[in-house]
């Protein structure tokens, strides 16, 4: 006879294996983590589709992305699901997903684990989606907006933004905000 049991609680569907080989039950992760500390002795960046796109950049870019942006998916606007939907497209090796859309158990829906710590993985979204707004102002009609956003962009760091950005926010709770 069969066993009755509550949906995703078979602890095989559950279990992630990180990027390093090591394993990682979802279960684990709460809504503030940002970082899982690994046993391989690497800490690995956590990503979950609640954690809002300001954790990456600030809100006011984050307005401009999510107007400019039009998304074809079940999504409203433009967010972290897409920030790490790129990422995913050019580190596939580095990044595992676990869908908790029919687990009631977790407070989210997907959640993400990298081979990376959390600020490297900040540093990969900014530079990803800086080549993605080179890519948009390439198409530009502009001259000037091309010569003038490319001159910006030879002097912008994106290690010094994520250090900078990372000191005025404050990750110690599932809501990121400015300090």
């Amino acid at each position: 006879m069969a066993e009755p049991r509550v949906p995703g609680s078979d602890s095989g569907d559950r279990i992630l294996e990180l990027p390093c080989g090591n394993t990682l039950d979802p279960h684990e992760v709460d809504l503030g983590m940002r970082e899982y500390s690994c046993s391989c002795g690497n800490s690995h960046a956590v990503v979950t589709d609640v954690h809002p796109p300001s954790r990456f950049f600030p809100e006011s870019l984050v307005t401009v992305l999510q107007e400019t942006i039009d998304t074809d998916d079940e999504f409203d606007e433009f967010g972290t699901p897409h920030l790490l939907g790129i990422v995913l497209e050019e580190f596939s090796e580095a990044v595992v997903t676990y869908d908790g859309s029919d687990d009631g158990a977790v407070g989210y829906a997907m959640l993400w684990v990298t081979d990376f710590d959390s600020r490297r993985l900040h540093e990969i979204i900014v530079e990803l989606v800086v080549e993605l707004m080179e890519h948009a102002i390439s198409h530009a009609e502009d001259d000037d907006a091309v010569t003038d956003f490319e001159s910006q962009m030879l002097e912008f760091d994106v290690g010094e933004f994520v250090d900078q950005y990372r000191r005025q926010r404050d990750f110690e709770s599932e809501h990121d905000h400015a300090l």
